[in-house]
């Protein structure tokens, strides 16, 4: 009979306490070799989100600037400092300005956290702006990337509506105009835009209605959104095979499969020609490298450099608080958010076009480019000449509305007459 095993005493398992710890959590040890790296990626959660092996071209920072890693990571810091102000504010009229001043003045770190937020907000609409630039010129929303771009534009859309709803939680003179009037900019739509206006509200006006509907908006309804789309992003980027590239050259590669004797008087064989890489066999190159631990030191360095400029700026730069609301002592000019000034200065020639005709027009161009461009050639590259036109076109409409955002910002006086910035 063989003898039973004895058990480890407490004390041994006392000292292999960490040892199992770490190993229950990481199955394989730090990778060596490609094997391992395969391993690695296959069996961590974190890791396995990210393919094996990546092309070059991923982790180019010319390429991707890392505006996309940028935006989500912003993303993140929104969300644990929102959690955590969500602890101290009450979306009250009576109550809400008082908690803006005790987060300055007398919660632990309470105006260090606002500041984060903040910051971030705004980092996130004019990242998330960038990385669709970037994906516009680089022609990265052609096939099979198409239904992606689409959930990037709505994923710009939502970040500029979750930044807008936030707008209003301050209950300052600043915030409570400038929802004044970026709700009366949905007014402007024809037939239902009144009523897009009271959804938003709850009232005629913007008051203890409309600050506990932008509340839950802001704090449950889009953040859930977002969430859901920006997995859907991700997974579609592995399914869409890895960020869009240059067209590798392809060279015919001859693969024969050694005859195979079927009976005493016949052989058979099969030769035949694949074209593109066929790296089994080693005879193109493979331009691709393991995602542990490249891509990973790209991602974390994207984090580092990204949390380094919250930091710096929620030191060097309070988030603004202005005067408690006064109904009736409005600004002048009242000023929507500085991404929606664009849309106010536009209104301002135009109510109908400038608040609702050409920005539907350029959302239903942007949601539609894929479809209507199938050209295939100049994907991967930055402002392809094969793709002149398109980029020309969706060039004008970027350099008029940040014209228009910076009229609005520095050129507009009382009565939203022009004045000089400069006196």
């Amino acid at each position: 009979m063989s003898q039973a095993v004895k058990p480890p005493s407490l004390w041994t398992n006392m000292r292999e306490l960490p040892a199992n710890v770490w190993h229950s959590l990481f199955r394989n040890p730090l990778p060596t070799d490609d094997l391992q790296r395969s391993s690695t990626s296959f069996t961590n959660f974190f890791l396995h989100i990210h393919p094996v092996k990546v092309n070059k071209n991923t982790l180019r920072p010319i390429y991707t600037m890392g505006l996309g890693l940028m935006s989500f990571f912003l993303f993140l810091i929104l969300v644990v400092t929102g959690v955590l102000l969500m602890f101290y504010y009450v979306p009250s009229t009576t109550q809400a300005y008082d908690r803006m001043l005790d987060l300055r003045g007398t919660v632990a770190f309470g105006i260090f956290l606002r500041n984060m937020h903040r910051w971030a907000a705004h980092g996130m609409v004019g990242v998330v702006a960038l990385h669709m630039c970037r994906v516009f010129f680089t022609g990265s929303y052609k096939k099979p990337r198409e239904f992606n771009w689409v959930i990037g534009v709505l994923l710009f859309l939502l970040t500029l509506f979750s930044s807008f709803t936030g707008y209003l939680l301050p209950w300052d003179q600043l915030a409570f105009w400038a929802i004044t009037v970026g709700t009366s900019i949905a007014a402007y739509a024809p037939v239902v835009g009144k009523d897009i206006q009271f959804l938003m509200l709850g009232d005629a006006t913007v008051g203890q209605e409309a600050l506990l509907r932008f509340y839950v908006l802001h704090v449950a309804v889009l953040p859930v959104i977002v969430t859901l789309l920006v997995a859907i992003h991700f997974w579609r980027i592995r399914k869409d095979g890895g960020l869009s590239r240059p067209e590798e050259t392809s060279v015919p590669v001859a693969v024969s499969i050694k005859a195979v004797e079927l009976n005493k008087n016949k052989t058979y064989g099969l030769q035949g020609f694949v074209r593109g890489p066929f790296t089994k066999i080693g005879n193109t190159p493979d331009n691709s490298v393991f995602a542990w631990p490249n891509l990973l030191i790209a991602e974390l360095f994207v984090f580092i450099l990204t949390l380094a400029a919250i930091l710096t700026l929620s030191m060097m730069f309070n988030a603004p608080l202005e005067e408690p609301v006064n109904v009736m002592h409005p600004p002048n000019p009242a000023k929507a958010p500085w991404y929606f000034l664009g849309l106010q200065e536009m209104v301002s020639y135009s109510a109908f076009w400038g608040g609702v005709g050409i920005p539907t027009i350029f959302v239903l161009l942007l949601l539609g480019t894929p479809y209507l461009d199938r050209r295939t050639a100049g994907v991967g590259k930055w402002f392809a000449r094969e793709r002149l036109l398109a980029n020309t076109i969706f060039m004008t409409f970027l350099i008029v509305n940040v014209v228009f955002v910076i009229i609005g910002t520095f050129f507009r006086g009382p009565n939203w007459e022009f004045v000089s910035p400069w006196k």
